[in-house]
């Protein structure tokens, strides 16, 4: 967390009043929720009335996919859920539930060699697409390879076919231009811990007029789409962060994107048969087409969790994928919709740098992985 959303939190913290109650102490709260709201809505493009604060990102999508596009009554209809192949779980899997457990039509839309999700590919899944309230949910960017997607581009085919659009911006947001309303989405998905901010506090963004049905019933807060006590602290605390984030982004993407392409050219320096996944230069999408901060390689010959033990070993925290899928012995998702063959994706290790990132970090990784993958690759033969 930065200092200031720390002190923002603490500070909150320590008074009392519910933001729903009406006494003097409850309208403070109110205020506080109410002015970080604004904060909030403006640093994204969006209006004060469209942000809906969530307990995270996970929280965000679930409603996004499997409220959008309901009609008042909630009733069930006949829908078509268009996700990509490389979609976060909290996005796959409640497109999967809804295929499961209420009819829904579940797409898949293809990515290429870089992760990216073609315009054309959209405009198939659309076409014909049966019942009211097609829904859409393409990431803005891929939390395990960096890609940044064509979000524009793909709001702008699904709307002229009728459908709801939805984004997790949850990586993009504070590390490249955001903007809710230019971009045309009908819904946006934002985690304050990937920010700066806190844990346990994030926000789904929904335009004016979009039908949405809630997933929790209760007290009606949040537009009567999130029931429950509002975390004036925690909301206090994203603000704050987001701030920040939004303010310093250009500059800290170009820090950190210098430190990633140190960190790659050092890595590849040590061990050279290593492969950079995602856009790169060189590359047809390139590296513009990426998180400033991701760096995602396969080691061949190795298996990723004999490398993230290695590494851990050494002082250096790395993932092999999403840290919400930690612990599953099963091979990345989204390497395999990229088409890595499944030998090459068992060795894949992220590096993920912030805004707390160093050429010291830079340097504590390029000093040890040659001797951490030459460790793996004689423990898969030793195997």
């Amino acid at each position: 967390m930065r200092p200031e959303a720390v002190a923002a939190l603490a500070e909150e913290a320590a008074r009392v009043g519910n933001p729903s109650s009406v006494h003097q102490a409850g309208r403070a709260a109110r205020k506080v929720v109410e002015e970080a709201r604004e904060v909030v809505a403006d640093r994204l493009g969006a209006h004060p009335t469209e942000v809906v604060f969530t307990s995270g990102g996970t929280e965000a999508d679930n409603l996004a996919v499997r409220g959008l596009g309901r009609p008042a009554d909630g009733a069930v209809t006949p829908r078509r859920v268009v996700v990509s192949a490389v979609e976060h779980h909290a996005v796959l899997d409640p497109a999967a539930w809804l295929a499961a457990h209420e009819g829904a039509e579940l797409v898949l839309l293809p990515v290429d060699d870089a992760g990216t999700v073609p315009l054309s590919a959209l405009e198939e899944a659309l076409d014909g697409a049966r019942g009211p309230g097609a829904v859409v949910s393409v990431m803005w960017a891929n939390n395990e390879v960096g890609t940044v997607q064509p979000v524009a581009g793909l709001a702008a085919v699904a709307r002229e076919r009728g459908a709801f659009v939805h984004a997790d911006a949850v990586q993009a947001v504070g590390r490249l231009p955001v903007d809710f309303a230019a971009a045309g989405l009908d819904a946006m998905t934002v985690s304050a811990h990937k920010l700066g901010g806190p844990v346990g506090v994030g926000a789904l963004v929904v335009r004016r007029g979009v039908p949405v049905e809630p997933l929790t019933h209760g007290g009606g807060q949040e537009r009567g789409l999130r029931s429950g006590t509002v975390p004036a602290a925690l909301i206090r605390s994203f603000a704050v962060a987001l701030d920040l984030a939004t303010a310093e982004r250009q500059a800290e993407a170009a820090r950190v994107a210098g430190l990633r392409d140190a960190l790659v050219a050092g890595v590849l320096r040590e061990v050279p048969d290593a492969v950079v996944r995602g856009p790169w230069p060189g590359t047809a999408a390139g590296a513009l087409a990426r998180l400033p901060g991701n760096a995602h390689l396969t080691f061949p010959g190795c298996d990723s969790e004999v490398l993230l033990f290695g590494l851990d070993q050494a002082g250096v925290a790395a993932s092999a994928g999403s840290a919400c899928q930690a612990g599953v012995q099963q091979a990345s998702h989204v390497l395999a919709a990229m088409g890595v063959p499944a030998a090459d994706a068992r060795g894949a290790v992220r590096f993920s740098l912030g805004w707390t990132s160093t050429a010291a970090d830079v340097a504590a990784v390029t000093d040890v992985i040659g001797e951490v993958v030459a460790r793996a690759r004689a423990a898969a033969h030793l195997g």
